[in-house]
């Protein structure tokens, strides 16, 4: 298993385009996302994080925590804990307006979440000129993804090695971000393939 932390500080059009079809352009990257709000230095690093992302073009959407409570059934406790919300129709609603749009030939989807699966088959049925493919994350599978999808990769660590941000990173505006701290690639991060 790969330690992900050390490919937190990414590029998303440099990866992106490791997963392009060979005649294809890159039209445009949505990353979607939700903030942390009980954790400032968590929101502190993801909106650096962002601030890299918009500088190369990506569109950002957010969702959004809200706060949930689970009844443990074998003593009684109530543990609360905050579900991530409205990611999963976000990128649904952005897959159909695109293909309505006709924004897109292929849409790639980083994801295993098979909650996206009734909007890979809407696209298919309205569009069936348009393709949605998959790339699964590491330590994720997802074979019914993978069986609707017109294709499908998984995540490779050699592509995630070559698509870290420079670190300091200088943006069109003059600003200058770093990789937060507990975000540095580990020692022996770019051994191996």
């Amino acid at each position: 298993m790969i330690d992900t932390t050390n490919y937190k500080w990414l590029s998303l059009r440099s990866l992106a385009r490791f997963y392009l079809k060979q005649h294809d352009t890159l039209a445009g990257i949505d990353y979607f996302t939700t903030l942390a709000t009980w954790d400032p230095a968590k929101v502190a690093r993801h909106r650096t994080f962002i601030r890299a992302q918009e500088n190369e073009g990506v569109v950002v959407v957010y969702g959004e925590f809200k706060r949930k409570s689970h009844r443990c059934l074998t003593c009684g406790a109530v543990h609360p804990f905050m579900e991530e919300k409205q990611t999963d129709v976000n990128i649904a609603i952005r897959l159909m307006q695109a293909a309505v749009q006709d924004r897109y030939d292929h849409a790639v989807i980083v994801s295993g979440d098979t909650d996206l699966l009734p909007a890979v088959r809407a696209v298919h049925t309205t569009f069936p000129g348009k393709q949605v493919g998959v790339v699964i994350p590491i330590g994720r599978s997802s074979e019914e993804m993978k069986k609707q999808a017109d294709f499908h990769h998984k995540m490779k660590e050699a592509y995630l090695r070559a698509s870290r941000l420079a670190d300091p990173l200088a943006l069109t505006d003059g600003t200058v971000l770093h990789c937060p701290p507990n975000w540095k690639p580990k020692a022996s991060a770019g051994v191996g393939p």
